[in-house]
């Protein structure tokens, strides 16, 4: 049978603001991508993340961002290789830390918004997130978006990285995400973007937002856990994937097909 990880972006809330369902995506996903503080979240809501995911035996990964508070991460800092390392290194450490107390291990990576797209076409950025995660711990796994730069500056340092598409996002016809600012950037109809990603795992294969077919790779899908939708997308699109012999696991922790 294939597999494929199912992740999503959570513990996204912080002080009085509550932000996405998280106890109710977790119930749905294999690997969570959790705040660190910078772009969002703090430390109730992290260490309480952490612990429902390993309650529940999600695989508990890192979502550093830039620390832009008001822009939740979305607006691109201009920040040196060093600084962008240090920011890496200091995030992944305050998962660790939670993850230690609750009892499990951090799995993977992920970068957040502007910093996850920066990455993904630019090859200084990326070299230091992949460089940050090495040296933090060679075992981490990298996600980076399908045929990025972010995965390519992984493999080179090392690491084990996981190629990732989104429900629901479209694509540009070089693969890259079309941008928030677009009016076709997000998917809102959770049938259309469950069989977009059943036809990304079972063909390879999504169609761009100018009609034309893109081969892609998917090792984890994204389901965005601050978007409305996210748990009518991620409770539709793991009963859709199972109905078609495609098991939801995290990736890594088995041997991948």
């Amino acid at each position: 049978m294939k597999t494929v990880d199912l992740n999503s972006d959570l513990g996204e809330s912080f002080g009085a603001y509550t932000i996405g369902n998280d106890e109710e995506v977790l119930q749905y996903i294999s690997s969570a991508n959790i705040a660190c503080g910078f772009h969002a979240g703090d430390y109730n809501v992290l260490m309480k993340t952490v612990k429902k995911a390993a309650e529940l035996g999600v695989s508990v990964g890192a979502h550093p961002g830039f620390p832009d508070l008001a822009g939740f991460g979305r607006r691109d800092m201009h920040m040196s290789k060093q600084e962008i390392f240090n920011l890496v290194v200091y995030q992944i450490g305050a998962i660790q830390a939670a993850a230690r107390v609750a009892g499990t291990q951090v799995h993977h990576v992920k970068p957040h918004g502007a910093l996850y797209n920066l990455a993904s076409k630019d090859e200084m950025v990326s070299t230091a997130i992949a460089e940050a995660v090495h040296s933090v711990d060679p075992d981490l796994i990298l996600f980076g978006l399908a045929g990025s730069k972010l995965v390519r500056a992984g493999e080179n340092v090392g690491l084990r990285v996981a190629q990732e598409v989104f429900a629901d996002r479209t694509y540009q016809q070089d693969g890259t995400l079309t941008p928030r600012s677009h009016a076709k950037a997000m998917i809102h109809d959770a049938d259309l973007a469950v069989e977009r990603v059943l036809r990304m795992v079972t063909d390879g294969k999504v169609t761009a937002v100018n009609g034309e077919d893109i081969f892609i790779q998917a090792d984890t899908i994204c389901v965005h856990g601050d978007e409305p939708e996210a748990l009518e997308f991620v409770r539709k699109l793991r009963v859709k994937l199972e109905e078609n012999q495609v098991a939801i696991q995290a990736y890594g922790v088995v041997d991948h097909p």
